[in-house]
């Protein structure tokens, strides 16, 4: 029993963590959806990533403020770059955004080519270091995804401010979970709960979003398995049972 309570304890921060990524990646992932921009995510993630190898060539300590604002700053150009292909090319918008994101994932390989942990590097940028997140780097997401949030509710996505506050969050989630998470955590719950309007739709896909979650690090840390792409395999399986249980149900509800 105290074993069982002392290997729980071990997934506590990520946990905390993939609460707050949920929080902030349901609503976005729900106008991801509206908006047909499914790839955005990746495209803006892997920019980002491109950024925090780009700092980390230059010499700069991973995790520090100019790692960050190098981070930040390559993910508000890929996001405004991205939004000028809905405006000026929008009948090959997705073609382009994939275009950007084999760019940056294929820019950030040339930048580690001569470095000898470069694999480690890009490992640790696609599925993250989940079990290893601190309280220390909690706080600073937090602080980013707060302000977020009130912008979000408060003035809703808008046009440009959707772009800026998608590279911002999407900014700092890269680092925390990696590139695979984030985008699962978007466009999963989004997919699952699509059939749903307005708070419900929030509601469902945040709750599906912390079961994912939950269920993958267990299984983690149960069967020894990689935290990132377990809690992947467990968000997809969520999301599939939960949509068809609110398909199911709703299918009941219409009349015949």
């Amino acid at each position: 029993m105290m074993q069982a309570l002392v290997d729980l304890d071990v997934i506590v921060m990520p946990m905390l963590a993939g609460v707050l990524v949920i929080a902030t990646h349901v609503p976005l992932g729900r106008e991801v959806l509206q908006r047909g921009i499914i790839f955005i995510d990746l495209a803006v993630a892997q920019i980002a990533g491109l950024g925090v190898i780009a700092a980390g060539v230059m010499g700069w300590e991973v995790g520090g403020w100019a790692t960050q604002a190098v981070a930040a700053g390559s993910a508000l150009l890929g996001a405004i770059l991205i939004r000028g292909f809905e405006r000026y090319w929008p009948e090959t918008q997705e073609a382009l955004i994939g275009i950007t994101f084999a760019m940056a994932a294929t820019g950030g390989l040339l930048l580690l080519s001569g470095n000898p942990h470069g694999a480690e590097h890009v490992a640790d940028l696609l599925t993250g270091q989940l079990l290893w997140v601190d309280i220390d780097q909690l706080r600073l997401v937090a602080l980013v995804y707060l302000p977020v949030l009130v912008l979000w509710y408060w003035l809703g996505p808008g046009r440009l401010r959707f772009y800026l506050l998608f590279a911002v969050t999407v900014t700092a989630s890269v680092q925390l979970v990696g590139v695979y998470l984030v985008f699962s955590s978007l466009i999963i719950p989004a997919v699952a709960v699509r059939r749903l309007q307005g708070l419900p739709a929030v509601v469902a896909g945040t709750l599906l979003g912390v079961l994912g979650y939950a269920g993958g690090l267990v299984c983690s840390l149960k069967f020894d398995w990689p935290a990132g792409p377990t809690v992947v395999w467990m968000l997809a399986i969520t999301g599939l049972l939960s949509g068809a249980v609110i398909a199911r149900f709703q299918s009941r509800r219409m009349p015949a």
